[in-house]
């Protein structure tokens, strides 16, 4: 006679990154190579991202079930497109904070974020930090600026050679390539958006409509796995670097872990996530960068805050508590 176990067949997600794998990614790379998603009867493919508006693309298309994104990138997308039929959905929020920040060089003589004001400034055209400049602006009372568009991949480059003053990035990621060409930190000036009176939320996952309907216990078995993995993250994240290195073996191992080191400390384990708590938001505050992302991005339609966001597939409290305490 056959045992009584049966056996079910695991379900298929495809999930997209909104980046290269870099440090950051562990938070997902974990979960996966400690056999969480499998384990809570998941198949999780992670594939890279170029972008977080085409990743909220991809999974509004199908072609991803879930993915990790900007809020203010689907929040763009939900106003740009109030017709189409399966716009994704943010169901746990991670980069509690957006990570966009602004950088000189001291030598520039920018100092101050108010010496910013006149300056020539570059950006990708679709950088999340460019595109919320306004809200930057206002929150600093900044006059105009210039900007001049690039490549991602010259951005750093052309800003060490002099050929702006100043340039939008995410933190962790444009602070460490400018000091791989050869910068010294102490050289660089950084005006992180969130510590200037910007406080729009970062990176959320994203999940389709679709997935949400048809499966809504395969969406909660996966937050509930990456939050048991992101706690390991967040506990050791020297040790998850290792998850990243096995998906891309040509990165530099210890430019990760501190790329890995200044995004937790910034964006997830900052004071506004443990105020809020991991994996959530505070409605008031995300009608706020509603209004304020309609305005800065100049979006078609108004943005409806209660269309993009619900806590409904949210582990337990228990579960969702995964940041180490405060730094003393």
């Amino acid at each position: 006679m056959l045992g009584t176990t049966a056996v079910h067949a695991e379900t298929p997600i495809k999930f997209q990154l909104d980046w290269r794998f870099e440090g950051p990614s562990a938070l997902f790379l974990q979960p996966a190579a400690k056999g969480y998603f499998k384990a809570a009867g998941l198949d999780v493919s992670i594939d890279a991202g170029s972008g977080s508006g085409a990743t909220v693309s991809r999974v509004a298309s199908g072609t991803y079930d879930m993915g990790f994104a900007d809020m203010a990138a689907l929040m763009e997308f939900h106003a740009n497109n109030p017709d189409m039929p399966n716009k994704p959905v943010a169901v746990m929020m991670v980069y509690n904070n957006t990570p966009a920040a602004a950088f000189a060089l001291k030598k520039s003589g920018i100092k101050t974020v108010a010496d910013l004001t006149g300056k020539k400034l570059g950006a990708p055209v679709f950088d999340s930090g460019r595109k919320s400049w306004p809200i930057f602006a206002k929150a600093n009372k900044l006059g105009p600026v210039t900007w001049v568009s690039m490549d991602p991949t010259l951005r750093e480059t052309m800003f060490v050679r002099g050929d702006v003053d100043a340039i939008t990035g995410f933190s962790f990621t444009s602070l460490l390539n400018i000091e791989a060409r050869g910068v010294k930190g102490e050289e660089i000036v950084m005006f992180p958006y969130a510590q200037y009176g910007v406080k729009l939320y970062g990176n959320a996952i994203v999940a389709s409509p679709k997935l949400l309907k048809e499966n809504p216990e395969a969406v909660k078995a996966f937050l509930k796995a990456f939050a048991k993995g992101a706690k390991e993250v967040l506990a050791n994240p020297d040790a998850a670097i290792d998850t990243v290195k096995a998906r891309d073996g040509i990165i530099n191992v210890d430019l990760e872990k501190r790329r890995l080191k200044i995004a937790l400390d910034q964006v997830v384990n900052s004071p506004d996530a443990r105020a809020e708590g991991f994996g959530q938001v505070k409605l008031p505050r995300l009608a706020l960068m509603a209004s304020q992302v309609g305005d800065a991005f100049a979006t078609k339609t108004r943005i409806n805050p209660d269309a993009v966001w619900t806590p409904a597939y949210l582990p337990s409290a228990a579960e969702l508590n995964v940041l180490p305490a405060a730094k003393k």
